[in-house]
């Protein structure tokens, strides 16, 4: 360890209880192995009764990873001036590469000159409910703000995702509506009135009538039954097509 780095980095460096009477509360260690060897940790109280440690030993992979979960039993009194005098000490050493807690040496944690033996002091310090220190404010001040600022970062792109959808959505709708106007403007086109139609009509019965007058009157009363019934669907249009002159006058019309 020529480094002078330690076998392993505790967060947070102090045990803080939200303290409340005939209620427990839980506090979380987090124990990092800085090394690439198996480190082995015991964790040691000055008031055993008072805590429950799970794990209070246990081996930790080379740079892995463990939490350890302090619980406050209940108790029935405030500390005077919630001042606590309780300790911990959290113990570590390199084993053999091993798996199973079990197989722990049962002298790895003794001190001697032959092994490395870190040992590591936490205190303990008791919140009123609600309460936090000045560190901890600072900390969810700065962890706000990344929320923050992250939330911000979202929300931007949110509307510029909103904003290009809303841009797509507004030139379909323009295109749509050239192409209902271009064909509002094909339908309105009305062709010849009926009333022109009728007006040749007459004129021609005037002027050629004939000994097949008659017959060609019926033909033109047919066309004009014809056209009639479709005056009366929908977007009708009127052309010179619709009626058969040829019938009428007698010869094709240019």
């Amino acid at each position: 360890m020529g480094t002078g780095r330690r076998l392993i980095s505790v967060h947070p460096e102090e045990l803080r209880f939200q303290f409340e009477l005939e209620k427990q509360n839980c506090c979380d260690l987090k124990i990092v192995n800085n090394t690439e060897h198996h480190v082995a940790f015991k964790v040691k109280t000055t008031s055993p009764k008072k805590y429950f440690v799970r794990p209070n030993t246990g081996v930790i992979q080379p740079w892995d990873s463990s939490v350890i979960t302090v619980t406050l039993q209940a108790q029935q009194q405030y500390p005077p001036d919630m001042q606590c005098k309780d300790k911990f000490l959290l113990q570590s050493t390199i084993v053999p590469p091993i798996t199973d807690v079990d197989e722990i040496p049962a002298d790895a944690f003794n001190k001697d000159g032959e092994k490395i033996l870190e040992e590591c002091k936490l205190k303990v310090v008791y919140l009123y409910p609600g309460h936090e220190n000045s560190e901890d404010k600072a900390s969810l001040m700065m962890g706000s703000n990344r929320s923050t600022d992250a939330e911000s970062v979202h929300a931007v792109q949110r509307l510029k995702e909103e904003r290009d959808a809303v841009i797509q959505q507004t030139k379909l709708l323009q295109h749509e509506l050239e192409r209902l106007k271009r064909l509002s403007r094909r339908r309105s086109d009305p062709g010849f009135s009926f009333s022109f139609v009728l007006f040749v009509a007459l004129i021609g019965a005037l002027i050629y009538c004939d000994a097949s007058a008659s017959r060609r009157l019926s033909f033109l009363s047919s066309d004009l039954k014809r056209i009639t019934r479709k005056t009366e669907e929908p977007h009708f249009s009127w052309r010179s097509s619709d009626l058969n002159f040829e019938n009428f006058v007698g010869f094709p019309l240019e």
